[in-house]
């Protein structure tokens, strides 16, 4: 009996050791996954604030392509405007060159008659000239 106690006390001794080495396991193991569970915690904060600054970014983002399409249409229909002005200046000016050419045209017809009526009064005067002159003579 007394070796049965003996035996018995070395298994229980050896059953405390073997349950404080478990304990001594556990509580390393819980300190390990409670670090573990913070720095996961701190990474996944990161990344939602990550998140979060692309997200602020992309709104930002899409809020000037917005702004940039409206510029970019609102330029666009002040071209088509000013192409559209253009082109009756063009048209404008087309007539007025057509006037101007008529204009020019009828210019220099008036301007032959009126070299030729120079012409006429200028061979008249020159008659007429001959003609005193010979009155002259003869009268005097």
């Amino acid at each position: 009996v007394a070796m049965e106690t003996v035996s018995l006390e070395h298994q229980i001794q050896s059953v405390q050791r073997h349950i404080t080495f478990l304990k001594k396991e556990q509580m390393e193991l819980l300190h390990d996954l409670h670090l573990e569970i913070l720095r996961l915690q701190k990474h996944c904060s990161e990344l939602t604030h990550d998140l979060e600054m692309k997200e602020l970014e992309a709104r930002q983002q899409d809020v000037l392509d917005r702004e940039l399409e409206e510029k970019c249409r609102a330029m666009e229909a002040q071209l088509q405007e000013k192409e559209k002005d253009n082109l009756e200046l063009r048209k404008e000016l087309q007539h007025k060159e057509t006037l101007v050419a008529a204009l020019r045209s009828s210019l220099r017809s008036k301007e032959r008659r009126f070299l030729e009526e120079l012409k006429r009064r200028s061979h008249r005067v020159t008659i007429l000239d001959t003609e005193l002159q010979k009155q002259t003579e003869a009268a005097a």
